[in-house]
C-alpha cells in the first residue's frame, strides 16, 4: 500500500483559513443583526440569520478539520477525513432549515402588502462591507479547498459566495424599498432563500457522494487505463476508489499470467502503483493480482505452474508427443528420510493434477529422488586426495578436444562425499548439448576413477571472454 500524507504546511493553511473565516462569519452576523433590528428589513434579517448559520457552520468546519487531520489508527485504518464531510452535511441541514424560515416570513409579508423599512447610510455600509468580506473569504477558502481537497472548506467557500449574491439582492431590495416599493424587501428575502437553497442542494449532493463512497465520474476508467498500460498486466478485473478528504483510496485487482515468477509479479504491482501515484499523487493505492491462464501457455509452462501450486520441486521435465497422446515424465524431489508410501502418494497427487491440467488423456509418470541437503558442511580434503583428483581431472580433460583451459578447481569433503568444482572453456559456437555431453563424460569417468566422489559441478565459459570470478 502506498500513500502520500498531507504535508504539515497544508494542514496549517487549512486551519488558518478556517479560523479567519470563523472570525469573518461572527463579524458579519453581529453587524447584520444590528442593521436588521434597526431597519426592520426582512431581507437583511434573513441575511443576518444566514450569516449566523455560517458562523455556526464555520465553527463546525474549524473543529472538524482539526479532527479530520488526525492520523489513521487501529480503529480508523482509513483515517478521520470523513469528519469534514459529516460537518458539511450538518451545514447542509442548517441551510435548508433557514431557507424554510425565510420563505415562510417572506410569503407572509408579501400577502400582507409589504413592510416599511428604515434605511440609513450605515445600514447600506454594512451590506456593502459584507459583500467585500464575502468576496475575499470565498476566494481564500476556495483556493485552499482546491489545494487540499477539503470538503468542509469547499462548503464554507460556497456559503460565502451565496452570502455575496444574497447580500447583493438585499442591497437591491433596500434600494427599491427606499424608492417606495414595499414588496421589494420580502422579494429580496425570497431571492436570498433561493441562493441558500441552491447552495444547500449542491453541497448536499457532493457531501452524500463522499459519505456513500461514490467515485468521481470517469475515475474507474482512468485508473483501469493506467494499470492496463503497464507491461505484464493482462486486464483489470476490479476497481474500487473513494475519496476521503485529500486522500483517494484505490483498490485494484489486475490479471497477470500465472506462469510469471513471483518477483516479476511484485515488480508489476510496484509499477502500477507508481503510475497511479504519478497522476494521483495523494492516492493510497493497494494492488492485488489474479493469476490467470493465458492462451499461449506451453505444456511445460502448465506443468511447472501445477508443480509450484502443489509446492513440489520437480526437474528434468520431458514431454513426448505420440500418435495417441502426450507422455510426460519428471523427477520429483522429496526429503531423503520421507517414507516411500508418503512420497508415492505425493507423486500420485501431482501426476493426477498434471494429467487434469493438460486435458486428461495424458500419460504422466514420475521418478522420486531424494532432495539434496539444503546445507552441507565442507572442508578441504587431505593433500593426497586433492592431488589425486586434480591429476585425474586434468587427464580426463585432455581427452576432450573441445574442452580447454581447466581452472578454478575446488574440492570439498562433505557428509555426502567429495564435491568437485571446476571451470573450463569451449568455443563460443559450441551447442549446449555438446558441452553437456563432454562434462557429463568427465563426471562419470571421474566418479569411476576416484572413489567417494559424490558430485562434479562444471562451469563452462566461452573462449575469448574473461574468466568467471568466484
Amino acid at each position: 500500500m502506498s500513500h502520500s500524507p498531507a504535508p504539515d504546511n497544508l494542514k496549517h493553511e487549512k486551519t488558518t483559513v478556517a479560523a479567519w473565516s470563523l472570525f469573518a462569519s461572527f463579524l458579519l452576523a453581529t453587524t447584520k443583526f444590528a442593521a436588521a433590528l434597526v431597519s426592520g428589513s426582512l431581507g437583511l434579517l434573513s441575511e443576518a440569520f444566514h450569516s449566523t448559520l455560517d458562523f455556526v457552520a464555520t465553527a463546525v468546519t474549524f473543529f472538524a478539520i482539526r479532527y479530520a487531520e488526525r492520523p489513521a489508527d487501529e480503529n480508523h485504518p482509513f483515517g478521520h477525513a470523513k469528519m469534514e464531510s459529516i460537518a458539511a452535511l450538518i451545514e447542509t441541514g442548517m441551510l435548508f432549515g433557514i431557507t424554510g424560515w425565510i420563505v415562510y416570513e417572506a410569503v407572509v409579508r408579501l400577502l400582507e402588502g409589504g413592510h416599511n423599512v428604515e434605511i440609513s447610510w450605515w445600514i447600506v455600509a454594512v451590506v456593502v462591507g459584507s459583500i467585500i468580506i464575502d468576496f475575499n473569504r470565498s476566494r481564500a477558502l476556495q483556493r485552499t479547498a482546491d489545494k487540499t481537497q477539503s470538503d468542509a472548506l469547499a462548503a464554507d467557500a460556497l456559503h460565502f459566495r451565496a452570502d455575496l449574491w444574497s447580500s447583493c439582492a438585499v442591497l437591491a431590495g433596500l434600494g427599491l424599498s427606499y424608492a417606495g416599493y414595499a414588496w421589494a424587501d420580502p422579494a429580496a428575502a425570497l431571492v436570498v432563500a433561493g441562493f441558500v437553497a441552491h447552495a444547500a442542494y449542491g453541497l448536499g449532493q457532493r457531501t452524500l457522494a463522499t459519505l456513500l463512497d461514490a467515485a468521481p465520474a470517469g475515475l474507474a476508467m482512468n485508473l483501469s487505463s493506467i494499470a492496463q498500460a503497464v507491461d505484464g498486466v493482462l486486464s483489470v478485473s476490479a476497481v474500487r476508489a473513494r475519496p476521503a478528504g485529500p486522500t483517494l483510496f484505490v483498490e485494484l485487482t489486475i490479471d497477470v499470467a500465472r506462469t510469471l515468477h513471483v518477483q516479476r509479479i511484485v515488480e508489476i504491482k510496484q509499477e502500477v502503483t507508481r503510475e497511479i501515484l504519478r497522476q494521483h499523487p495523494s492516492a493510497d493505492v493497494n494492488v492485488s493480482t489474479n493469476p490467470v491462464e493465458i492462451d499461449d501457455e506451453t505444456a511445460h509452462d502448465k506443468i511447472m505452474h501445477i508443480a509450484t501450486s502443489h509446492d513440489a520441486a520437480i526437474h528434468h521435465v520431458t514431454i513426448q508427443v505420440t500418435d495417441e497422446r502426450l507422455a510426460v515424465s519428471f523427477d520429483l524431489e522429496v526429503d531423503g528420510d520421507t517414507p516411500l508410501s508418503e512420497a508415492h502418494a505425493q507423486a500420485t497427487n501431482l501426476e493426477e493434477a498434471i494429467r487434469d491440467g493438460l486435458g486428461g488423456n495424458v500419460e504422466v509418470e514420475s521418478h522420486i529422488e531424494p532432495r539434496p541437503p539444503a546445507l552441507l558442511h565442507g572442508q578441504e580434503p587431505t593433500p593426497r586426495v586433492r592431488a589425486q583428483i586434480i591429476a585425474e581431472l586434468e587427464k580426463l580433460a585432455k581427452r576432450e578436444k573441445q574442452l580447454s583451459d581447466l581452472h578454478n578447481i575446488r574440492i570439498r569433503a562433505t557428509e555426502e562425499g567429495l564435491f568437485v568444482h571446476y571451470h573450463c572453456r569451449f568455443a563460443p559456437e559450441t551447442p549446449v548439448q555438446a558441452v553437456h555431453d563432454v562434462v557429463d563424460r568427465i563426471e562419470v569417468r571421474l566418479m569411476d576413477a576416484v572413489k567417494n566422489v559424490g558430485r562434479v559441478v562444471a562451469h563452462a565459459e566461452p573462449v575469448g571472454q574473461a574468466r568467471h570470478k568466484l
